[in-house]
């Protein structure tokens, strides 16, 4: 979630707000981890039951800090043309020292792909803290106490809390299956669908079957309805002209959709051939 608790680990990707500048590099509050303030406000607020009853400032998170060497590759001559206070950046942690509480930053490690995910990630965590309130408000409790009954082993299944809603908007059974069986999981589902638009994607290949034998159009048929799949991912046939068919398949990702598109196919080319027949796939388009 985006209050995490405790301090980052060397490695890992973090969101901040830059809020003050020096000559020698930049201090950052880290908007994932409330400080010990930080979280008693985030409690209070929670208890209080109403987000604008009591702000949570920058000043309430970790802070961490950017040498000027990590700001950017190459000599910097002014620190305020790659950095200024309130700017929001995506920075790598190098160094934490658990004892002080010290935690060393690099801008420069992080390429733009990794921005992009990150800020998406962060964003996406935010909107899962939000929806979790919603959860908790159909359950008749507090955030923080939904999240300690079960955010936190959803967050272990999935995760992130982000990606539970996600996989309980696509699926009635994704909780289930996970091992969540509770109640709560009607709330959380319902809100799941009522608030998250499931993400798809779309590929396709082309099958050639073909059948000398006197009933060839049942053989093709019965090997084409090898390959219908409905579920999370779902495949559909589209009759291009014999012996050409299109195979569509849609899913949450492009491996699981590439996956599912290789297996269609070959329990198609399976059943034809188990027939007598013969079958080639074709990922594009000859």
């Amino acid at each position: 979630m985006t209050r995490a608790q405790g301090l980052p680990e060397e490695g890992d990707l973090v969101v901040g707000t830059v809020h003050n500048v020096k000559n020698f590099g930049a201090f950052v509050w880290l908007d994932e981890y409330p400080s010990a303030s930080g979280q008693e406000k985030v409690r209070a607020r929670e208890a209080k039951g109403k987000e604008e009853s009591l702000r949570i400032e920058t000043g309430d998170f970790l802070e961490g800090f950017i040498h000027i060497a990590e700001v950017a590759t190459g000599w910097i001559k002014y620190i305020r043309d790659y950095v200024r206070e309130g700017q929001k950046v995506v920075c790598k942690v190098i160094r934490v020292d658990e004892a002080k509480r010290q935690i060393d930053l690099s801008l420069k490690s992080v390429n733009e792909h990794q921005k992009r995910e990150k800020i998406q990630e962060f964003k996406n965590e935010q909107k899962a803290e939000k929806l979790l309130g919603f959860v908790a408000e159909k359950l008749g409790k507090s955030t923080d106490e939904v999240f300690t009954a079960f955010g936190e082993d959803l967050v272990d299944k999935f995760g992130t809390l982000f990606r539970a809603f996600e996989q309980a908007s696509m699926d009635d059974r994704a909780l289930p299956k996970a091992g969540f069986k509770d109640e709560w999981t009607k709330a959380f589902s319902a809100v799941a669908k009522e608030n998250i638009v499931p993400p798809f994607v779309t590929i396709d290949g082309y099958l050639e079957l073909t059948s000398l034998a006197p009933n060839g159009a049942t053989t093709i048929r019965d090997a084409l309805k090898k390959i219908g799949k409905e579920d999370v991912v779902t495949v559909q046939v589209q009759y291009i002209g014999a012996p050409r068919y299109r195979v569509v398949v849609r899913a949450p990702d492009y491996k699981s959709a590439e996956d599912e598109l290789q297996k269609a196919a070959a329990r198609a080319i399976k059943a034809i051939e188990g027939k007598g027949g013969e079958g080639k796939f074709h990922r594009k388009e000859e």
